[in-house]
């Protein structure tokens, strides 16, 4: 029978020895210079509200680097940045843990219902009439489960699913990357998988090591221990590949069977790399790090190209039309993610006064579908990149000033948070965007063409590096300090109101006005960027997760793009944020996401569909050291209606419950981060 129980057993948590710390923490703050750049605005933002369950900012940050005037200690600092990736980092990064405030223990915490899981077996080719290319598990193989629909039928209709990455602190790391790639939901046969498994379509060493990670570490590369994983969101269902960040400086691509373009690329010597952002159609990796040599914050820009999955960027012979895909190795701009090159253009400084960024976000302000509106020249028709090369200068026109002028970025904006120093950076990416817009679109062809043929790894070839470009390099419009530790930053994707959120510890979501720095047409002053209004969520809120695409209003009733999912450690809840529709306020949604299996949630990441509308949230369980999956809504087929096919419109197979637990997959080791998308 499937019930809601309430669990009386209390769960402890074993917190990880911290590192000696090295004072608390401190305010002040005035206005700064960063390295390059002209005098920058400075303001204070006092906090306000308090989390759920009381005192704000009492919790003492564990392995803290800098002293009570907020001045970075250098022996504090270089320790710190080499436990990035391990559990003395994690502390850090995302503690305090639940246990700090009380919270570990399950009475009054729901124990969501279940529902058991069926295997595909019976359809595997090796059955008579079997149509799922796999074997069974008598035979050896797997083929996966289902906990959904039904009747198992042989036909898989219009097929789905769903990778998500999960970076993980293991246990071994000799033995374990800490990069999992599972399958997060699939829909086919009649059937919903909603548990976290292994993708049945490839062998991913049971899902515990990511195979694209693996074949680097056969390289020589520093491949282990992540510090990061992370992706574009900017576009829906064509942010198709994570980018993994080791603590060893390498950046990695890793995908699914249908999107599994791999390159790497190598940061500087010293320089620790603490978070990552994707711009809004992987044109661009932001990655924060801490220079430990000079003793400085910064963000490396790199730059990204894709290209058809399986081809090599040095190989044009092997270039083919997949999935519309450019047919050329064009850096920076827009594209479907399955990365195939990637170049360090350089590092842009962030102010003195914030020499320890922990986390960062973008956006480059395009609404979803704009991304994919390109059309033919002098019509109104739809066409991909494939169809419109560059090498033909009436398409480069079309895209300078033409039909496609609205198609890509204009604009961005990142937000950097240091939890150390409290205080956020805004970072307009303003003069990148317009760089590549002129370097592509603009001139003439001959030297567009002559421009593409030097793609290399030097200063002065394609794409180049900001020591032979200084113009391109994004500058801080300005820093603002916090009354309380900031833990985890976002901004808005979309079009309309231009905002950022900033989570403190306390349990304050704070919303921040953007002014004109996403406003395609430019613009944009450091006195725009103002604190609207705040929203209260649990204590700890360690991630802010994107609502993905949901046509319907059965659960997001004004629209996904009206909220965020915030993950709570402190409190191990998640809420769902609902704001106004002009973004200046915001309440959380009744019923938060709670249950006595998440022992120590941390991130979280909601599933991206494909012709299938259902609500699926997957959450990294450190403490657990599970990746659990929850449905919050219906599971609807739109795309395979008829006679005897299950979940079908308008009302679909709802939960059973306000939440239903789909399933864990247990780890070798605490999962912090996660990172998931469609496969096309």
């Amino acid at each position: 029978m499937f019930t809601v129980t309430e669990n009386k057993f209390a769960m402890s948590l074993v917190l990880t020895a911290a590192l000696v710390g090295c004072g608390g923490g401190g305010g002040g703050g005035t206005g700064t210079t960063a390295s390059g750049s002209s005098s920058l605005a400075s303001t204070t933002q006092a906090d306000s509200g308090s989390g759920a369950g009381g005192a704000t900012g009492t919790v003492p940050l564990q392995n803290d680097v800098v002293d009570s005037a907020v001045n970075v200690v250098p022996s504090a600092y270089r320790e710190t940045a080499l436990q990035f990736s391990k559990a003395a980092g994690i502390e850090y990064r995302y503690g305090p843990s639940s246990a700090s405030y009380g919270t570990s223990g399950n009475s009054g915490l729901p124990t969501w219902g279940t529902r058991g899981d069926q295997s595909y077996d019976p359809i595997s080719i090796r059955n008579s009439g079997g149509t799922r290319s796999c074997v069974p598990a008598n035979q050896g193989g797997y083929c996966g489960t289902w906990q959904v629909g039904g009747p198992l039928q042989t036909d898989p209709g219009d097929y789905s699913s769903a990778i998500v990455h999960t970076a993980y602190i293991a246990d071994a790391p000799a033995t374990n990357v800490g990069i999992s790639n599972l399958q997060a939901i699939n829909m086919a046969h009649n059937t919903f998988a909603q548990k976290p498994e292994p993708s049945w379509t490839v062998e991913y060493s049971n899902g515990v090591n990511d195979s694209a990670a693996v074949s680097y570490l056969a390289q020589g590369l520093g491949a282990r221990e992540p510090v990061a994983v992370g992706r574009c969101y900017g576009r829906s269902g064509w942010c198709t590949n994570s980018l993994m960040v080791f603590q060893s400086g390498l950046i990695g691509t890793t995908g699914s069977n249908t999107a599994s373009n791999r390159t790497t690329v190598q940061l500087a010597a010293g320089k620790v790399p603490t978070a990552i952002a994707v711009t809004g159609s992987n044109e661009f990796a932001l990655v924060t790090v801490w220079d430990t040599v000079n003793l400085k914050g910064q963000i490396a820009v790199v730059a990204l190209a894709g290209l058809c999955n399986g081809c090599n960027p040095d190989n044009p012979s092997g270039w083919y039309n997949h999935w519309g895909e450019w047919g050329n190795v064009y850096p920076g701009l827009p594209n479907l993610g399955n990365t195939a090159y990637m170049k360090v253009l350089g590092y842009v400084d962030l102010p003195d006064n914030l020499r320890a960024p922990t986390e960062i976000s973008a956006s480059t302000g395009i609404a979803f579908e704009d991304y994919n509106r390109t059309f033919a020249p002098g019509t109104n028709n739809l066409q991909n990149y494939y169809a419109l090369p560059l090498t033909d200068q009436s398409n480069r026109t079309s895209f300078y000033s033409g039909v496609n002028s609205a198609a890509y970025a204009r604009a961005g904006v990142a937000v950097v948070v240091s939890k150390s120093e409290k205080r956020a950076a805004f970072v307009d990416l303003r003069p990148l965007f317009s760089y590549y817009r002129e370097k592509y679109f603009g001139g003439n062809q001959s030297d567009f063409n002559a421009m593409i043929a030097s793609r290399g790894a030097g200063a002065g070839q394609w794409p180049y590096t900001f020591d032979a470009v200084a113009s391109q390099k994004p500058t801080v419009i300005k820093t603002i300090d916090l009354d309380n530790r900031p833990t985890a930053v976002s901004v808005r994707p979309n079009d309309g109101p231009r905002r950022a959120f900033i989570a403190t510890q306390e349990g304050q979501l704070h919303i921040y006005d953007l002014g004109n720095y996403l406003t395609p047409s430019g613009g944009g002053a450091a006195s725009e960027i103002v604190r609207k209004g705040g929203v209260t969520v649990g204590r700890n809120p360690t991630h802010i997760a994107y609502a993905k695409p949901h046509d319907s209003t059965k659960v997001y009733t004004q629209g996904f793009a009206r909220e965020v999912i915030v993950t709570s450690r402190g409190d191990r809840r998640i809420d769902w944020v609902q704001f106004g529709a002009d973004f200046n306020s915001g309440v959380a949604r009744a019923n938060p996401l709670t249950d006595t299996r998440l022992v120590d949630p941390i991130a979280a990441e909601d599933a991206e569909n494909h012709g299938t509308e259902s609500y699926v949230l997957s959450v990294a369980d450190y403490g657990g050291k599970q990746l659990s999956n929850y449905r919050y809504g219906p599971v609807v087929f739109w795309t395979n209606q008829g006679s005897g096919k299950a979940c079908q419109p308008p009302n679909g197979c709802a939960t059973n419950g306000t939440y239903e637990f789909g399933g864990s997959f247990a780890l070798p080791g605490g999962p912090f981060q996660v990172s998931g998308s469609n496969i096309p």
